[in-house]
């Protein structure tokens, strides 16, 4: 018997959609070699040509059976227990015990795992409720859900590797899992308190996505890997199965920025995650809730510097102009540059950041007035205004501007830097930090408030700190998009940051 064919380009190009729009998995084009050898193990398989079998996983009818031999081929299914435990810390100390009191008449909780691999992150759910003190006599409804017919198959099993249970404390292992050879079998009282259900997530299924039925849901580690549009489709699901101020988890490197304004941020723990808006009113840009490990973590307050960070820059302008030369880095045509708000920009906001860009800031302003009415309700609008503002050092009108920015799009990651700097001006040290940090995890690639956490850190006296941002600010830098660059960076451009990162390593103990 002959070896099957090795697929053509444009056979795997037809492959690549066909997975995206049944599966919703997104690949770039350095998976193109990965997903040939996907398609060829497939066909030989089934014992079809490439063109017949994409024909029928194209245009056939749903063919299920091969639908879920290719999620097994194509999904990632690493976890392990109390994987990120900051986020099942933020679970346990409030939101278990904050939907236990709204659901204190019914007494009962629904909890969802999206996305659930081989059932460790879903059996994790269940540990942490039955612990739960507010949840004793409530009725916990956990589900797992996954399109990998395999990892379901496993889950169901619940027998887990000393590797899956390699965060799990002695006391937890002791009390939830007894030893079967080189295994550890889960209790059954546990397992029998968990479904696990194989689901395709891309596809809109109504007795999945109840509307208002959740408390939680945890969906970690898997809107990277899909298609956009399927994300966004995902996430509005998930927006309308929660319960109004119920909770939604991701990855530690997934946000919604550009997907939803249906949540708001939170910030405690240590870790980030997201609340339903329930309508009533807008909540802070930052979930006010405590978080004592972060205020143990975070200094009471800074020297009495009493600097923003543009007079920080400016202070070291001596050093940086040793350096680099009398000057400012000179700023790129207005046609070179992309802008860097989000979404598609109307042409007078164009005008307006390009105007920023090439420093016309008067011209700027005057554009800014001209604006209609309706824009005084454009987060964009009023973020470059925001930016003209803290240009001009009226940070006080600048943070006004920045808190309706947030109103309206709480996961704007320019509104929280800016709200940092001025945060910091009004010498709320711990303040400026929160926003910094929720700038980074909502574009971690954004360099300002890398920058601005070192200064931060510097100032408060830590060394390592300051290194470490420093450090991650300088990397960013090289790579920042120009626009961006002249919208926050001060004033300054690339090689004069970039200088100033070096100058502040150094002043921090790093070698030059």
């Amino acid at each position: 018997m002959s070896a099957p064919a090795e697929p053509s380009a444009s056979e795997i190009e037809r492959f690549r959609s066909s997975v995206r729009r049944r599966l919703g998995l997104n690949f770039d084009d350095g998976k193109l070699p990965f997903l040939g050898e996907v398609l060829r193990r497939r066909t030989a398989t089934t014992g079809r040509s490439a063109g017949p079998y994409l024909d029928d996983l194209e245009d056939g009818p749903p063919w299920r059976d091969e639908l879920r031999a290719l999620a097994g081929e194509l999904t990632v299914g690493e976890t392990f227990f109390f994987r990120n435990i900051e986020q099942f810390r933020a679970l346990a100390e409030i939101a278990l015990p904050e939907r236990a009191r709204v659901r204190s008449a019914e007494r009962r909780l629904r909890i969802l795992s999206a996305g659930c691999a081989s059932g460790e992150e879903t059996y994790t759910l269940a540990i942490l409720a039955r612990e739960q003190p507010a949840l004793a006599g409530y009725q916990i409804s956990i589900r797992g859900v996954d399109v990998n017919p395999a990892a379901i198959k496993r889950a169901t099993a619940g027998s887990y590797s000393t590797w899956a249970l390699r965060e799990t404390s002695d006391e937890m292992r002791g009390r939830y899992f007894r030893p079967d050879g080189r295994q550890f079998l889960l209790d059954p009282g546990l397992k029998a308190s968990v479904v696990f259900e194989e689901r395709n997530l891309a596809e809109p299924e109504a007795a999945l996505w109840q509307p208002e039925s959740f408390d939680v849901v945890f969906c970690r580690n898997m809107l990277m890997y899909l298609a956009p549009e399927v994300a966004r489709a995902i996430v509005d699901r998930i927006a309308r199965s929660l319960a109004p101020g119920g909770y939604l988890f991701l990855g530690s490197a997934e946000t919604l920025r550009g997907l939803s304004q249906a949540f708001h941020l939170c910030h405690t723990h240590g870790t980030f995650y997201y609340r339903r808006r329930d309508g009533s009113e807008p909540a802070p840009a930052i979930d006010s809730l405590s978080d004592p490990a972060r205020d143990a973590a975070v200094p009471a307050g800074l020297p009495e510097i009493g600097d923003s960070w543009v007079e920080v820059i400016r202070r070291a302008s001596e050093r940086i102009r040793s350096l680099t030369g009398p000057g400012r880095s000179p700023a790129p045509s207005a046609r070179s540059v992309e802008r860097p708000l989000a979404g598609e920009p109307s042409a007078e906001l164009s005008l307006i950041a390009d105007l920023i860009r090439q420093e016309r800031f008067s011209e700027a302003r005057t554009a800014l007035a001209l604006l209609p009415p309706a824009s005084a309700r454009d987060p964009d609008a009023l973020l470059l205004q925001a930016v003209l503002l803290t240009h001009g050092g009226d940070l006080t009108a600048a943070e006004r501007l920045c808190a309706e920015v947030l109103v309206l799009d709480e996961l704007s990651a320019g509104a929280h830097y800016l709200t940092a700097l001025c945060r910091e001006r009004a010498g709320d040290g711990r303040a400026a930090v929160d926003h910094d940090q929720a700038a980074v995890y909502l574009d971690s690639s954004f360099a300002m408030p890398h920058l601005h956490l070192g200064l931060l850190a510097r100032r408060a006296g830590d060394p390592a700190a300051a290194r470490r941002q420093l450090a991650e600010a300088l990397t960013l830098l090289e790579r920042e998009d120009p626009a961006r660059l002249l919208m926050f960076g001060g004033g300054f451009g690339r090689e004069s940051l970039l200088s100033l990162c070096r100058a502040e390593l150094v002043a921090c103990g790093a070698e030059r």
